[in-house]
């Protein structure tokens, strides 16, 4: 059986957001231990969209969101799904929505970084057409980004 997800844009700062982001930071701690990582966090005025997966029963599952960078450009970040809900395809559904904002928002490209120790979110990217690019602004001397792009 499928589970049905609802995937709304949500304020960053909600409880529910939060959480997911502390578990999403608590998860990257854990995979990036003490090596070199640019911890970027976007600024709730870079964020030009934050959207929050939910369960039919309303408890959230994941999430996305979508950074306007200085130079125009829009870099996805903070995308997370929890455990419990790895392996139904909620990464592909955050990413058709928030590249769906994106367009709203004049977007012709997205971009995004992850990480070697990161091998499930690099297949979710490649899955969904997104190519590999030069590592970018923050993360161009780190040598465990691995950056994407896929033009929409």
């Amino acid at each position: 059986m499928i589970e049905e997800f609802t995937i709304a844009e949500e304020r960053l700062d909600s409880p529910d957001s939060q959480r997911l982001l502390g578990e999403l930071e608590a998860d990257l701690r854990s995979r990036y231990g003490g090596e070199e990582h640019p911890w970027v966090k976007p600024s709730p005025l870079e964020v030009a969209a934050f959207l929050v997966a939910r369960g039919r029963n309303g408890h959230p599952l994941g999430c996305i969101a979508l950074r306007r960078r200085e130079d125009g450009s829009f870099e996805i970040k903070r995308m997370y799904v929890r455990p419990e809900a790895r392996g139904r395809r909620l990464g592909d559904r955050l990413l058709a929505a928030v590249e769906e904002r994106a367009r709203r928002l004049g977007a012709a490209r997205v971009k995004l970084e992850t990480g070697v120790p990161q091998p499930e979110a690099m297949a979710v990217y490649e899955r969904n057409g997104y190519h590999p690019i030069r590592p970018f602004g923050d993360y161009k001397d780190s040598p465990l980004s691995r950056c994407y792009a896929r033009e929409l």
